[in-house]
């Protein structure tokens, strides 16, 4: 992080400082200041020549347009609330079938496979849909712990869910297949971290070039169309597309999902369903801001260093004086009251 390596750069005296990432960017101008902090960017490693040499699994990028159904694009299109609006385009029943039709399929090729959501809410009714087990910020770390170790060393468990604290510092090698219903609107940077959760090279994955022929794990980009969604997942995806991937459009896979859900009896398999769904979201603002709120809250608690430095980004405004707004109150200017002194050349200024 720029802001922490501010604070170190200060205490820490070295000749040369070298800096390693696997994701340069941000969605902020404070990846400018990285110049004069460490220096120019020397070396970057093509993504597409490590997968080609074995070091990386060769990863299928797949966005799948999933259409609104009519209820719900009718609520969007009036939703008076950005949140709402979210809800609506991340819970689209369209969605929720495609996300089932995947796993379910990619379960029976014995694949291991993630499922992330940012919003806390629907990350729990898609687990639930699913009959999965979901890891977010209020999971204790011994259940956390308990699925994890589960997921990477049993066949039993083939699917978890997991909200943004599965972005990064979550080792799972076994894992090749994301599926993404909820993301942190244009971010790219999040796009390339859980890009990364599959990246880790399989016991089967070539290493004479061939490599590059063979696909041996999905990321599946699920997206609602004609909403702001599609808006943030182009942004979302220049990132990757820069280091080479391709994302191929899928818009035909809605209505398999549709089909097989009837058939085998999904738990949104009909528009009776759909309209209950729609029914119990529009009635759910305090309990979406409350899991978000508890969400940050416990992010924060296991990210102490993290909350301090973004407690220090932001200025209250609140009760300030002009002078502070103004940085008079700085240790640079000094702001001072009226005083009796004064020149005598001024003395005449302030009579009438």
């Amino acid at each position: 992080e720029v802001k922490r390596y501010y604070m170190n750069d200060g205490s820490v005296k070295a000749h040369c400082r070298l800096g390693l990432t696997a994701t340069l960017v941000r969605e902020d101008d404070l990846i400018s200041d990285l110049n004069f902090l460490i220096g120019p960017k020397l070396y970057e490693a093509n993504w597409m020549d490590l997968t080609t040499q074995g070091y990386l699994a060769n990863v299928q990028c797949v966005e799948v347009w999933c259409p609104m159904t009519g209820p719900f694009m009718r609520e969007y299109l009036t939703a008076s609330t950005a949140r709402m609006k979210q809800l609506l385009y991340v819970m689209n029943p369209a969605k929720l079938r495609a996300t089932e039709f995947l796993v379910n399929f990619h379960e029976e090729r014995g694949d291991k496979i993630i499922v992330f959501s940012d919003l806390v809410y629907s990350l729990k009714m898609y687990a639930d849909m699913l009959k999965k087990p979901l890891i977010y910020g209020e999971t204790p770390e011994r259940e956390r712990q308990a699925i994890l170790g589960t997921f990477r060393t049993s066949s039993a468990l083939k699917t978890i869910c997991i909200s943004k604290v599965g972005d990064t510092s979550i080792d799972l090698p076994e894992a090749n297949i994301v599926i993404q219903v909820s993301s942190h609107f244009a971010a790219r940077r999040q796009e390339a971290q859980r890009l990364g959760r599959i990246l880790r090279p399989k016991s089967y994955t070539a290493t004479d070039g061939s490599n590059r022929s063979s696909f041996n794990a999905f990321f599946y980009t699920l997206v609602s169309t004609d909403t702001q969604e599609m808006y943030y997942s182009a942004k979302r995806q220049r990132y990757l597309i820069d280091q080479g991937y391709t994302f191929k459009i899928v818009t035909n896979l809605c209505e398999r999902a549709d089909k097989e859900a009837k058939v085998s009896g999904y738990a949104f398999n009909g528009p009776e369903k759909d309209r209950e769904l729609l029914r119990k979201l529009l009635n759910s603002d305090t309990e979406i801001e409350k899991d978000q709120r508890a969400e940050d809250t416990a992010i924060r608690k296991n990210n102490p260093d993290g909350a301090a430095l973004a407690d220090a980004s932001v200025k209250r405004t609140a009760g300030s004086t002009m002078s502070q707004l103004s940085g008079g109150a700085g240790a640079r200017y000094k702001e001072t009251g009226g005083s009796s002194k004064r020149h005598p050349l001024f003395k005449k200024r302030t009579r009438r």
